[in-house]
């Protein structure tokens, strides 16, 4: 908090984004941890906690809270079909199909999608858009400040303007939406489903529930940049960033990040001039450092975590070392706290992740 403050602190914190799953049973083939943690973990979780003195870790980012703010109830999860190969067709619960391959662990295809039109809009998802008081455990945020973690910043999960309406239309279908079919239907979507989650931020807040940060999930962007133009994307999106970001800061609560994967310059103005301030993961791919540019154009205004090149632990200690010293010179420019820039991928060195870890407390600032 100190360093997002721009307040003096004794040393860099060495910070996570979590793990494929993959890359724990690798390590617990060999040895390195044990296979209940390998099965167990989950972000922030007992397994979690229990691995991150092992390698040397204060805290997941991911630590943070949320409410039930998507799709209530969620299409039912069902198997289509299954096809000679061995893939199937799966019904998710946004209701779009997806093409699941045996052995596949990352994203899978899209074979369809539901959301199509504004009589599937309002018989089908309408009615799971709106608010209801069993969405947030109220009891729970009642007593939270009393079984809250102390030691580790926590934060709020705020939800999502435009990365869950991409999750349940598809990005194909986001596209015919917005430009072939029904502009005044997607603004719709938007609209609707942002006041959903805010009605649901704002009942978690009432509750006296204190939180260090905030945290919103985007992933609208890819290797070339967003998946929709900056200028829609402002004129839909940026009056739901201020009201959310006005309500949090309306709460004290004045650290809100933004996890969008890809080269996201192009959105950070709608994100900065709402009331996001820091960048996460800040993925390095094969597009280099986002924190600096950020940094130079929006100054004090940006904030950072992330940045660190996970692939880095897939080769040697002098990987490494480049990365730490790369990192360690964006954090000299304050507001600035290194965390590999994804979940840590199957192939990593358990060694090299806990050499990164050791290194980093010992940058002092």
């Amino acid at each position: 908090m100190n360093i997002l403050h721009f307040r003096d602190a004794d040393r860099l914190p060495a910070v996570h984004f979590g793990y494929w799953r993959d890359l724990l049973h690798e390590w617990a083939d060999q040895g390195k941890i044990s296979r209940e943690i390998a099965l167990g973990w989950r972000d922030a979780n007992e397994c979690d906690r229990e691995l991150d003195p092992l390698i040397g870790w204060d805290f997941n980012w991911s630590t943070n809270r949320s409410c039930s703010m998507g799709l209530f109830p969620a299409f039912e999860h069902k198997v289509l079909e299954t096809l000679p190969d061995g893939s199937q067709r799966v019904q998710t619960g946004m209701g779009v199909i997806e093409r699941v391959k045996p052995g596949i662990v990352s994203i899978p295809s899209e074979d369809d999608y539901t959301l199509k039109d504004r009589r599937a809009f309002e018989e089908l998802y309408l009615p799971k858009m709106q608010f209801s008081p069993d969405r947030v455990d109220t009891e729970y945020f009642k007593h939270f400040n009393e079984t809250r973690p102390t030691d580790v910043p926590v934060g709020l999960q705020v939800g999502s303007v435009l990365g869950n309406i991409r999750d349940m239309t598809t990005v194909m279908g986001m596209s015919y939406l917005i430009y072939d079919e029904d502009e005044e239907l997607f603004a719709d979507i938007v609209d609707t489903y942002a006041e959903l989650q805010y009605k649901c931020v704002e009942e978690v807040l009432k509750t006296g529930a204190k939180f260090d940060y905030a945290h919103f999930w985007e992933d609208v962007c890819f290797k070339s940049g967003p998946l929709i133009s900056p200028e829609l994307f402002d004129e839909l999106c940026a009056k739901h960033y201020k009201k959310r970001c006005d309500l949090l800061h309306s709460y004290g609560i004045d650290i809100i990040s933004l996890d969008c994967d890809g080269v996201v310059e192009k959105l950070l103005p709608t994100w900065v001039n709402n009331g996001v301030n820091t960048m996460f993961p800040i993925e390095i791919g094969v597009w280099g450092d986002q924190f600096e540019p950020a940094r130079k154009k929006f100054g004090r205004e940006v904030l950072g975590v992330g940045g660190m090149d996970k692939t880095a632990f897939r080769r040697d200690k002098a990987a490494v070392d480049a990365e730490i010293e790369r990192v360690k010179r964006l954090a000299s420019l304050g507001g600035f706290i290194p965390c590999p820039d994804h979940r840590i991928m199957p192939g990593s060195k358990f060694e090299l992740v806990q050499y990164y870890a050791e290194e980093i407390k010992k940058i002092t600032l």
